[in-house]
């Protein structure tokens, strides 16, 4: 049985188990998606005008019942509970950890992910109808079937030449809770998956997000040793970005006065400018001093918020920009540390988008087991082997 958030939160962040950080990362980077989608794209100043105030929870869209016809997010229904393609990648790398049963690496996205997105139709809550998750993509996630489908490019390489984004960020969760308590370990094997989707730092954002998912689920965890695990894996800007962001963090009791010292502490690695609707010249291009929004801002947050969900989460939706993107990464590393994914949001969110989304939880915390039974036996192995060459013995 799934436990709720208030069974969690009676026996403490710290004594969640694995099961508990599964489903509190998976549900609660769902949550946090559907809350931010509605105003994605927005300034702080502009969502509090629109709301009349900072966003508390599900709202509606933003422009209200003519989101069929209103650009620029027509035909798409955002909001009201809705998640977007971050979750909906999100389940389908599940699916794929479902199908491989092992470590995933860059051909299993050509040869399982990609597959998944453009042959099986399923419920696209902003569409409102089945349809092929492909649809749904944005061109730098259509990117993966153009290169590896048609293009019948190395996986490993496919990444090279498309849009620097958080693309591949958005969803690479699982692989850092396949990986639980070993950042190195999920930093490592999501710079592989990534390497399909994205090049330059946005494949190192994908690296790294997986590898604090991964420290975040450590028993004893918090926002502040998480940013100390990605500080030690993150290279160039990206690294950069997260260290200067989080130490302006640091200095805000709230996440209300940290909104906009955490948009200027970013400013400087962000490529694509003030007006996140008008893109710079040299926006989303490759380069080894800049970093994507989205990951520094998350991490930086949830320092804030010292690790509590409601508040990372709606401090990334009354953030703006893409905020769907960085509420969806707040809140998998949230629930990854056991703070509880608030029951009525995520009720709300399930009931809305018509997905069950604590059944990839289930499946993923099933197959991560059988992932790290067959890492021990791999490791046994291997201990072996090296003492039976008379080097050092491995003690139990």
């Amino acid at each position: 049985m799934t436990p709720t958030g208030e069974e969690i939160r009676a026996s403490g962040p710290s004594a969640a188990t694995w099961d508990e950080r599964i489903t509190g990362a998976l549900v609660g980077a769902a949550v946090g998606d559907a809350l931010g989608g509605p105003v994605e794209g927005y300034s702080p100043d502009q969502i509090l005008h629109r709301h009349g105030g900072r966003v508390h929870g599900v709202v509606g869209p933003w422009h209200g019942d003519d989101w069929r016809t209103a650009r620029p997010l027509a035909p798409y229904h955002k909001g009201d509970g809705h998640v977007t393609d971050d979750t909906l990648m999100t389940h389908a790398l599940v699916r794929v950890y479902a199908r491989v049963r092992d470590h995933l690496d860059a051909y299993a996205v050509a040869d399982h992910l990609v597959p998944d997105l453009m042959t099986q139709p399923r419920w696209i809550p902003e569409l409102e109808r089945e349809e092929l998750p492909l649809h749904r993509l944005f061109l730098a996630e259509k990117w993966l079937v153009a290169r590896l489908h048609y293009g019948h490019v190395d996986p490993r390489e496919a990444g090279t030449g498309n849009i620097v984004n958080c693309g591949a960020a958005m969803y690479m969760a699982p692989v850092g809770l396949v990986n639980a308590a070993d950042p190195a370990g999920a930093y490592a094997e999501a710079l592989d998956v990534a390497g399909a989707h994205q090049s330059s730092y946005g494949r190192e954002a994908a690296g790294v997000l997986a590898a604090a998912v991964a420290a975040a689920c450590t028993p004893g965890a918090s926002a502040d040793s998480v940013v100390a695990a990605c500080l030690s894996l993150a290279k160039d800007g990206t690294r950069a970005a997260i260290e200067k962001v989080c130490e302006e963090a640091a200095r805000h009791p709230d996440v209300e006065s940290a909104l906009a010292p955490l948009r200027a502490a970013v400013a400087p690695y962000d490529t694509v400018g003030p007006d996140y609707r008008a893109p710079s010249l040299g926006a989303r291009r490759p380069s080894r001093l800049h970093a994507i929004e989205e990951l520094p801002i998350a991490l930086g947050l949830l320092v804030v918020a010292r690790g509590e969900y409601r508040q990372a989460v709606l401090g990334a939706v009354n953030y703006g920009r893409d905020c769907d993107s960085i509420a969806t990464m707040a809140g998998t590393l949230a629930g990854a540390l056991g703070s509880p994914v608030p029951d009525d949001w995520a009720k709300t969110v399930a009931e809305a988008s018509r997905l069950d989304l604590w059944e990839p939880a289930r499946t993923l915390a099933a197959v991560a087991r059988e992932v790290f039974e067959r890492d021990v036996r791999r490791r046994r192995a291997h201990e072996r082997a090296v003492a039976a060459m008379g080097g050092p013995r491995c003690s139990d």
